[in-house]
C-alpha cells in the first residue's frame, strides 16, 4: 500500500502574489534607509536610563495571552495576509511593546525550535504611551540599507526519521524494518506452525523454522509490492521518503502528490499488479512439486498469501491501493483531487465498517475454509480481534487521506513574503534599548544585526530580548542576544507551500532572514507565526 504524502508534506500550490500585492506589500515591509537605521546622535541619551513600564498593559501577539493572536493568525486566510499582518503590528506598536508585556513570562532560549515568544520589549519613548506612527509610504529603495551578502540556497532535504531497522537503500531509497514487524512475524510463525503440525506432523519442532521462513518470504512479497509503488513514484519523478515494512504490511511514502489521475492511478495499481504477479508465479512453481512436502506448502501458502494482499488492497477505499484509483477516477470525473479524496476516504470508512462485521460472521460461516464447529471459543475471539484491528487501521487511514487533502488545499497560503515580520538594521555594539526604540519607530518586530557595510551577520532572538531586564537594556550589546546566520537560515522571500516548510525542516530555528532574489533583505520570517498560520489554516473547514 503507498501513502502518498505520507510525510505529511504535500505538493505546494501554484497561487502566486500579483504584482499589485507584491508591491503593496514591499511597501509595508519597508524599513528606514541606512542613515536612519544609525541613530541620531541626538538621541543616544536615551539609552543612559532604564526605561519606565507602561501604565496599560499592550496587547501581545502571544498565543493565549490575548485576542491579538486571532487578529494576526487571521491574516493568513485572505491572499492578503501581510497586509493584515503588517497593519496590526504597526497599529499595536510594533516589537518593543509587544516584549513589554510578557516580560514576566520569559524563557531561556535552547534554539531548539520555535518557542512562540511575543516581539520584544518596548524601552524609552513608547513607555509613556507617545508611540511614534510607522511609515506609510515607504518606497522600495528606501530597503537597500542592508544585503544579505549572499544569495538563498536551495534547500537541503531534511533527513529522514528512521523507523525502525535499516535493511538496505534498494533504488537509493531506505527500508525499514518496525519493531511491530518481530510481532507480527512471532505470530505468524506461531500460526502457521500450528498449520503444519496438522499437515506435516513428521516436522515435530523443525515446523516453526519453516512456519519462520514463509514469514520473511511472505514479507519479502510485501516489499516487492511496495517497490512497485516506489519504482512507478521515482519514474513520475515523486520522491519516495522510505519504505517501511510493519506489523499489517508494509508502507511507501511518497512525498508528494501525483499531478495527474493517469499517473495516481497507475501509482496505485501497480502494486496489487505486481502481487497478482507474484502469485501466478508461486501458482506456476508448485506445480511440479507433490504438495505433501515442504517445498509444495511454502509455494502454496505464498500463492495464497500474496493473492489475498492483491485482492485486499484492491477493495475501492482509502487507505488502500484500490482506494488511490478509485480516488483517481472521480479525480479524472470531476477534474477535482478533493472530490475524489471525499469519495474514496467515505468508501473506505464504509469497508471499515463492513470488515469490522462481515469478518467474524464469514468466518463463523466457514466461507474462509474452515468449519462453523472449529470457528469457536478461542478462534471467534482472535477473528474479532483481528476484524477490529483491520477496521481501525482502514477507518484511521481514511480519516487521515481527508487531513492531507485538506492540508495539501491550505498549504499554499503559507507564504513566505506574507509571514515575514518587517525588521530594522542594527550594528553590533547597538545597545538593546536604542536597537528596540528604532523597532518601534520603524514599526518593526525584528532585528538584524549588520556590519559597517550593512551586510546582515546574525537575527536577535526573541526570546533573549526578554530575557534581559528593563533595567539592564541599555548596557547590553544587540551582538551578544543575536545567533549567528548559516546558508540554511537565508530564506527566499518568493518560498510557499512546502517548499517553505522544506527549507524550515532542513535547517531548524527560532528566525530565518527573508531575502529577495536580489539578496536585499526582505525581514525576517518567524518559526512561531508559521506554525500559528498553518495551525490557523488547518482549523478553517474547507
Amino acid at each position: 500500500m503507498d501513502e502518498s504524502g505520507g510525510s505529511g508534506r504535500p505538493r505546494p500550490g501554484t497561487d502566486e502574489p500579483t504584482p499589485a500585492d507584491a508591491q503593496s506589500t514591499d511597501a509595508r515591509r519597508t524599513t528606514p534607509t541606512r542613515d536612519a537605521a544609525k541613530g541620531d546622535p541626538s538621541m543616544g541619551n536615551d539609552t543612559d536610563a532604564p526605561t519606565t513600564p507602561t501604565d496599560e498593559a499592550p496587547e501581545t501577539a502571544d498565543t493565549g495571552n490575548s485576542d491579538r493572536h486571532d487578529r494576526v493568525v487571521e491574516g493568513v486566510d485572505s491572499t492578503h495576509a501581510g497586509e493584515a499582518v503588517s497593519r496590526e503590528e504597526d497599529e499595536e506598536g510594533g516589537l518593543a511593546s509587544d516584549a513589554g508585556h510578557r516580560h514576566g513570562d520569559a524563557r531561556p532560549d535552547d534554539g531548539s525550535g520555535p518557542t512562540g515568544p511575543a516581539p520584544a520589549p518596548q524601552s524609552d519613548d513608547t513607555s509613556s504611551g507617545n508611540r511614534p506612527e510607522p511609515p506609510t509610504a515607504d518606497t522600495h529603495p528606501d530597503r537597500t540599507l542592508a544585503h544579505s551578502g549572499a544569495k538563498p540556497q536551495p534547500p537541503q532535504r531534511p533527513e529522514s526519521p528512521r523507523g525502525g531497522l535499516l535493511m538496505g537503500r534498494p533504488f537509493g531509497v531506505p527500508v525499514y524494518v518496525a519493531p511491530s514487524w518481530f510481532l507480527v512475524a512471532a505470530l505468524i510463525t506461531w500460526v502457521f506452525g500450528g498449520q503444519l503440525d496438522r499437515v506435516l506432523p513428521e516436522l515435530g519442532a523443525a515446523r516453526y523454522l519453516v512456519a519462520l521462513f514463509f514469514a520473511v518470504a511472505f514479507y519479502a512479497s510485501v516489499l516487492v509490492h511496495e517497490l512497485a509503488h516506489t519504482i512507478a513514484a521515482l519514474r513520475f519523478k515523486l520522491p519516495v521518503r522510505r519504505i517501511q515494512l510493519q506489523f499489517f504490511g508494509g508502507v511507501s511514502e511518497i512525498e508528494k502528490e501525483a499531478e495527474t489521475p493517469g499517473r495516481e492511478f497507475w501509482l496505485a495499481f501497480v502494486g496489487p499488479l505486481l502481487s497478482l504477479v507474484l502469485a501466478g508465479i508461486f501458482y506456476v512453481a508448485m506445480q511440479p512439486v507433490e504438495p505433501g512436502t515442504v517445498p509444495g506448502v511454502l509455494l502454496a501458502g505464498l500463492m495464497i498469501s500474496n493473492l489475498i494482499v492483491a485482492v485486499f488492497n484492491l477493495l475501492p477505499g482509502l487507505p488502500l491501493d484500490g482506494g488511490r484509483m478509485l480516488r483517481a477516477v472521480v479525480w479524472k470525473i470531476t477534474g477535482k483531487p478533493m472530490s475524489g479524496t471525499i469519495a474514496a476516504a467515505w468508501v473506505g470508512r464504509a469497508l471499515a465498517v463492513s470488515v469490522l462485521i462481515g469478518l467474524p460472521l464469514l468466518t463463523q460461516s466457514g466461507a474462509l475454509g474452515s468449519t462453523a464447529e472449529d470457528s469457536v471459543g478461542m478462534d471467534t475471539v482472535t477473528d474479532a480481534l483481528l476484524a477490529a484491528i483491520l477496521a481501525a487501521i482502514i477507518w484511521t487511514g481514511a480519516g487521515n487521506s481527508l487531513r492531507m487533502a485538506r492540508l495539501r488545499e491550505h498549504l499554499p497560503e503559507l507564504r513566505a513574503r506574507n509571514l515575514t515580520r518587517r525588521a530594522v538594521p542594527v550594528e553590533t555594539d547597538t545597545p538593546l534599548s536604542e536597537a528596540l526604540r528604532r523597532a518601534n519607530a520603524a514599526g518593526a518586530r525584528a532585528l538584524v544585526v549588520v556590519d559597517s557595510e550593512g551586510n546582515p551577520l546574525s537575527l536577535v532572538r526573541e526570546a533573549a530580548i526578554v530575557g534581559v531586564p528593563e533595567h539592564r537594556r541599555p548596557w547590553v550589546a544587540v551582538s551578544g542576544l543575536a545567533q549567528d546566520l548559516t546558508d540554511g537560515m537565508r530564506v527566499s522571500a518568493e518560498l510557499a507551500g512546502e517548499d517553505l516548510l522544506d527549507v524550515l525542516r532542513a535547517t531548524p530555528a527560532t528566525e530565518y532572514l527573508v531575502v529577495e532574489e536580489t539578496g536585499e533583505i526582505y525581514g525576517v520570517l518567524s518559526a512561531a507565526d508559521v506554525e500559528r498560520a498553518f495551525v490557523k489554516a488547518m482549523a478553517r473547514p474547507n
